[in-house]
């Protein structure tokens, strides 16, 4: 629900920005000036319009193509005793911050890590 709030709170400076920017510097009148005939309302609804659809879709995909980019196992359900330390340790961590369960994910690199740096977690 935050990525939502800071999403739309975003999308609404810019466009707060944009049409201070335009009253500023006056840029209706130099464009009346020079015989523009351009309506800043409509283009700022316009931005409005193609800004929070780009910004929307890119925040509903951003985490599942993050984690098939990287290549991310999640787990669901632990395989070996090593993925039950890690999905009991990560539970532990989440009660002891007092949040829900995040989702785990392992990312298998041909160079070894520390297990810290290898761990991927996901909030819900």
């Amino acid at each position: 629900m935050m990525r939502i709030g800071l999403f739309l709170v975003t999308n609404a400076a810019v466009l707060v920005l944009i049409s201070i920017v335009f009253q500023v510097f006056g840029i209706e009148g130099i464009l009346d000036n020079n015989g523009v005939d351009l309506n800043l309302n409509a283009l700022l609804v316009m931005s409005a319009v193609i800004g929070f659809s780009g910004s929307f879709i890119s925040l509903a995909i951003s985490k599942w193509s993050a984690k098939r980019g990287m290549g991310i196992h999640v787990i669901e359900t632990a395989n070996n005793q090593d993925e039950q330390w890690l999905l009991s340790t990560v539970q532990r961590q989440a009660e002891r911050a007092g949040i829900g369960m995040p989702e785990v994910g392992v990312f298998e690199s041909p160079n070894p890590m520390p297990l810290p740096q290898a761990l991927i977690v996901t909030m819900h």
